[in-house]
């Protein structure tokens, strides 16, 4: 909201991303009903209405709710199978479900008065930690020892694999920070500017291209809502791929 202060136009881009309590204003504890929490759930239930809702009647002829959910599972799967193989179709269900859950949550993200979980790193934090746990279990059990082989680059010259050990297994540690800050960071980013040009609107002779600049944007949020889920998805099946396939 732009106000006036101090003589000036002042907004606050940031306030929309303020995790605040559904009923009444007082603090926010782990069991509080939020914001947040309201928006996971709507994204939740989208998911169950087009997965699970619009695909009862599975007509040969799909309608096109139908359709949608045919072209989801579809490009999920071939991701899955072309980047970590036949082993990996077994793990399909949590990845499908990662990838509808981010892209229900961003697109939901961009109607008027919502609120976009995807701009919280609390969230997206969760979501990689999730990934990267489960991966170097999955890696561990699935391989014991060999799994370190991931580190160790036989490729490159004896004096230099320690080395590039190192190297190796701090970006791998760094997995998640940069798995979670991606995403949050660009759906946040794309929010803000468009509330910095909305505010901008209510200065008559800045009016028209503010306008102007809203649509654009917010025509590239769409984009960057379904980009940034598929780049989520498809890091985590590379994940994916090197627990199950960890020789370097």
């Amino acid at each position: 909201m732009a106000t006036e202060e101090a003589g000036g136009l002042a907004f606050h881009p940031m306030e929309q991303f303020e995790v605040a309590p559904l009923f009444g204003d007082g603090p926010v504890s782990w069991y509080t009903p939020t914001n947040a929490t309201l928006w996971m759930a709507l994204s939740a239930l989208a998911i169950v209405g087009l997965l699970v809702v619009g695909t009862r009647g599975r007509a040969i002829v799909p309608n096109r709710v139908q359709s949608i959910a045919e072209l989801l599972y579809g490009m999920v799967r071939k991701m899955v199978e072309d980047v970590t193989g036949k082993d990996g179709l077994k793990y399909f269900p949590y990845v499908m479900t990662l990838f509808c859950f981010i892209l229900f949550a961003n697109f939901l993200g961009l109607l008027p008065k919502s609120f976009s979980p995807t701009s919280q790193i609390a969230i997206t934090g969760v979501l990689a930690a999730l990934v990267f746990v489960g991966v170097t279990v999955l890696g561990f059990v699935k391989n014991g020892a060999h799994f370190l082989g991931l580190f160790w680059v036989s490729s490159a010259p004896l004096a230099l694999r320690p080395v590039l050990a190192v190297i190796e297994l701090i970006s791998y540690f760094v997995r998640p920070v940069s798995h979670s800050i991606r995403l949050a960071g660009n759906i946040m980013a794309g929010h803000a500017v468009i509330k910095v040009f909305a505010a901008f609107a209510a200065v008559a002779a800045l009016a028209p291209i503010s306008i102007l600049a809203i649509v654009a944007v917010y025509g590239l949020e769409v984009l960057v809502c379904l980009i940034q889920a598929y780049v989520f998805t498809i890091l985590t099946c590379v994940y994916l791929k090197d627990a199950l396939h960890p020789a370097h």
